[in-house]
């Protein structure tokens, strides 16, 4: 579910920046098969990169143990997982301000497409009901530890979360009928 919703953020924001008349993205992921432990980013390009997950606690259901399903059934399940995922957009470019030029554009995007639903994103996956995404502004400590986590010299980036990635339990099971009476019996 992770890849499909990195896929997503990619293939849109490649139908917002790529015009019709090319056949290579503009926005691609990070190429996994390098031979060093560096990331390698690909030039002329925005790399799409996730750097962090993190659960997101705050959002908790009533009973997170009991799910009600479109029939009216109840069912006693796991507690959903919610996640964040933080994407880092990094463009690399040989004329630096084509890099940055395009960067501005990530931001137009993501100002004018805060929210993903399935009624502008149809090719959202069934487990997911809908994304957030907002800019995070990373300090330049942060900045630091990031690129040098990544082994690699910086890039003009932009760094966004995206909300609520949740995971369901579906396996869920039925829920016990309810005590309705409690008898004594008593022995003489």
């Amino acid at each position: 579910m992770i890849g499909d919703v990195l896929a997503l953020l990619k293939n849109q924001l490649n139908g917002y920046l790529t015009p019709t008349s090319t056949n290579e993205d503009l926005v691609v992921f990070l190429d996994g098969d390098q031979e060093t432990d560096s990331a390698s980013f690909k030039t002329n390009a925005i790399t799409v990169l996730l750097y962090h997950i993190e659960q997101e606690t705050a959002s908790r259901q009533g009973d997170p143990y009991v799910r009600t399903l479109p029939n009216g059934t109840v069912q006693r399940v796991k507690p959903d997982i919610c996640l964040n995922l933080y994407v880092l957009f990094v463009a690399k470019f040989k004329n630096y301000q084509q890099g940055l030029h395009y960067l501005s554009h990530v931001i137009s995007f993501f100002q004018s497409h805060k929210l993903f639903n399935r009624q502008n994103a149809p090719e959202l996956t069934a487990d997911v009901m809908e994304l957030g995404v907002d800019l995070v502004t990373l300090t330049a400590q942060q900045q630091h530890e990031l690129w040098g986590m990544l082994r690699a010299c910086y890039w003009p980036s932009l760094a966004y979360k995206v909300r609520a990635v949740a995971f369901h339990d579906k396996e869920g099971m039925p829920l016990a009928d309810a005590v309705s009476s409690i008898e004594r019996h008593f022995k003489s």
